[in-house]
């Protein structure tokens, strides 16, 4: 759906913006003198869409707008209502016109030089694919995809085209994980053999059986259609519209999926890890009836323990254990944490044979502790910006052009977030193969075929020892939604 028409760009600025070339021998009056102290040309302008516009959405475009100094052409949404959040971005960008449709905003709106995406993980990959192949810059929310095989599409497709590309996940640009790499390329916790990652989440319903579909409680200002995405065709499915979606494989990614980038993040940048070797899982049970645990292998289960093996890194010379729990299981102190020092809901330890690093979500408030010497804190660095300005740098990097120094300093590029999201996602096929049965006859009992280590050969995207399980390195997707 499309209201309002807005003044388009040329597409010579389009192309000048794109691929960051300045010309020379052209006599230029300054901006000062032609609109005022702090006015920007509508030429300089980076030219922005955005792809789900309510909730985290509201505040990439809000974001990556930066009050102003770059221009919204075209918003996206399913909720055509006007309310919620969606609302407050429609009253914000008056002359950009509003879609339900992306692929029909990216289509017709010629303009548009970048796009944030923020809609639910299963249509990242649809969305910005569509844009990349339009030779639009993507701003993409964590997880970058809702499987390994997008995320390795995604990665390559934007070396393809030459894009300026970014993960959401705004930790990555925090200055106080800078602190954590500086310690850890000293060496001053020694070897470190293993990492502790954990949430608090899932803080949405999950681990229960999904509500049934029912098409009459479906909002006449609901794309549906477009909400699913490539997702298997079903009539509406109560409450999965704005957020429960997280807990069901079709559409989410669970608490790994959603805490995972931002907190798997700091270690996997601080000691330089690859692709895991291996992946290992448990998960939690909810027992409705005696003797009989719930199973509903559709959804992301309460809780779930997962182990990953790395191999040793120029970083750090010896192989890693990454442990990573959610549903509110946090770690034990190691030996180096003096027993005072509170676990909190979030977070992640790093441990070294001479001491530990700790840190809060997003690489906040990071700690060194080792053995008889006092707690070093990380140096407080303050952040004027909103979200670290992970948005900004974007847009500065989309304005510089690919391969630029600005586009080389972004901290979650694609080159480095889909190796990130694969990794993340590897936590997501063991927990999804630990629900694997050798026979679907019953719903309650049978041989678990899955619930063993998993080995993996990240270069190939394979398991190697469980064919099974790699019907979740990639999807079935919906017709018209094929990837390739």
């Amino acid at each position: 759906m499309s209201s309002k028409k807005i003044n388009k760009g040329t597409s010579s600025r389009r192309s000048f913006i794109k691929k960051g070339v300045a010309a020379s021998s052209i006599f230029i009056v300054p901006r000062h003198v032609l609109g005022g102290v702090g006015y920007t040309s509508p030429s300089d302008q980076l030219a922005i869409a955005g792809i789900g516009v309510g909730g985290k959405g509201e505040s990439d475009l809000r974001n990556a707008w930066v009050k102003g100094r770059e221009r919204v052409v075209a918003i996206c949404d399913v909720d055509s209502s006007g309310k919620g959040s969606v609302g407050k971005s429609v009253k914000r960008y008056t002359n950009a016109s509003f879609y339900d449709n992306f692929k029909k905003m990216l289509d017709t709106e010629k303009n548009i030089d970048a796009v944030t995406i923020s809609t639910p993980d299963h249509t990242h990959a649809a969305a910005a694919v569509y844009a990349m192949e339009r030779g639009i810059h993507v701003y993409v929310q964590k997880p970058l995809t809702h499987n390994i095989y997008e995320a390795r599409l995604l990665t390559e497709l934007a070396r393809e085209k030459k894009l300026v590309t970014q993960m959401g996940n705004q930790g990555a640009s925090n200055p106080d994980q800078l602190q954590i790499q500086k310690w850890v390329n000293e060496g001053v916790i020694g070897v470190i053999s293993k990492v502790n990652v954990w949430t608090n989440r899932p803080v949405w319903p999950q681990g229960v059986e999904m509500k049934k579909p029912n098409a009459a409680e479906k909002p006449a200002t609901l794309n549906w259609d477009q909400w699913l995405g490539p997702a298997n065709e079903t009539p509406y499915i109560p409450e999965m519209h704005p957020f429960n979606w997280r807990g069901w494989w079709n559409f989410g990614t669970g608490a790994l999926g959603d805490m995972g980038c931002h907190l798997i993040d700091i270690p996997f940048k601080a000691l330089g890890l690859k692709y895991p070797t291996d992946v290992e899982c448990s998960i939690g049970s909810i027992f409705t009836k005696m003797w009989s645990a719930d199973y509903y292998p559709e959804g992301c289960p309460p809780s779930s323990s997962v182990s990953m093996h790395f191999d040793a890194t120029e970083k750090n010379n010896s192989s890693i254990q990454m442990t990573w729990s959610d549903g509110g299981i946090k770690p034990f102190h190691p030996d180096l944490l003096p027993s005072e020092v509170s676990i909190e809901d979030n977070g992640v330890i790093m441990i070294g044979d001479k001491g530990v690093i700790v840190s809060d979500a997003y690489g906040n408030d990071p700690k060194l502790y080792r053995k008889g010497e006092p707690v070093v804190e990380g140096e407080k660095v303050k952040i004027s910006e909103p979200e670290f300005g992970h948005q900004r740098q974007w847009v500065d990097a989309c304005k510089a052009g690919f391969n630029s120094s600005e586009h080389k300093s972004l901290t979650s590029s694609f080159d480095y977030s889909g190796p990130l999201t694969e990794t993340v996602l590897m936590g997501n096929i063991a927990i999804r193969s630990y629900m694997l049965q050798e026979t679907s006859t019953t719903r309650r009992r049978g041989n678990y075929i899955g619930r063993k280590k998993l080995l993996w050969d990240g270069n190939n995207m394979r398991i190697t020892n469980l064919e099974q399980a790699n019907q979740f390195v990639g999807r079935t997707y919906r017709k018209g939604w094929e990837l390739s």
